[in-house]
């Protein structure tokens, strides 16, 4: 049975869990878009906290795009798996070809997404970064990389719902990792949501808009 109506839903039993980092001025949320931004939505209303975005994209293997080698990250973060890239065969011309057409779409997504608006501050703040589940990890490893490059004093990873091993790997790379639910065996990330149709740009862009004119936002 599905855990979530849908990523707004899922955002505000997320919110239960968080609820100690309200009203604090050095709390960011930060979503992967697209699908971790409605959650991250009702995470920031609920905390009375900025919300911003932090762009990851999985780098596929070649033929096999759906399964992750790795990501990059906003500010030129590159995280790979080594053992997919081994196991594979992946070689150094591929690995940057995939890394150049994702780049491209990262910086395309910015854009979109940002518009004028400036790369939020996330030095010496706590950072909340926010996505809808949690299966191999490899696009959160990669915001985490991207994040702690910035110097904030924590960072914390907060999803409606992850793989269990998922979760524990995380526990040693962040200061906090709150998984709100943690099936097994887990299957994936949509198998949890009633709704997991997928997150289009123009409802990114109305719900950073839509935030960022709320009052003390």
């Amino acid at each position: 049975m599905p855990l979530f109506t849908d990523r707004r839903d899922a955002g505000r039993k997320l919110a239960e869990k968080l609820i100690s980092y309200a009203n604090r001025p050095d709390v960011v949320v930060l979503a992967l878009p697209r699908g971790g931004v409605p959650v991250a939505y009702e995470v920031a209303m609920a905390l009375n906290a900025p919300l911003d975005i932090f762009l990851v994209r999985k780098l596929g293997v070649p033929d096999h795009e759906e399964l992750a080698f790795g990501a990059i990250a906003s500010g030129d973060v590159r995280v790979l798996n080594e053992e997919i890239v081994w196991r594979f065969n992946i070689t150094e011309a591929e690995i940057d070809a995939v890394a150049q057409k994702e780049l491209e779409e990262l910086h395309r997504r910015e854009r979109a997404y940002r518009g004028d608006r400036p790369v939020p501050e996330v030095r010496d703040r706590t950072a909340i970064l926010i996505d809808d589940g949690l299966a191999t990890g490899a696009s959160m490893r990669a915001a985490v990389a991207g994040v702690l490059a910035k110097e904030p004093e924590r960072v914390i990873v907060a999803v409606p719902t992850a793989a269990p091993e998922t979760c524990e790997l995380f526990e040693a790379i962040v200061d906090e990792i709150v998984c709100a639910e943690t099936p097994a065996p887990f299957y994936g990330v949509g198998r949890w949501y009633q709704d997991f149709s997928q997150t289009t740009d123009e409802e990114v862009r109305t719900l950073l808009e839509q935030i960022a004119q709320e009052p003390d936002y």
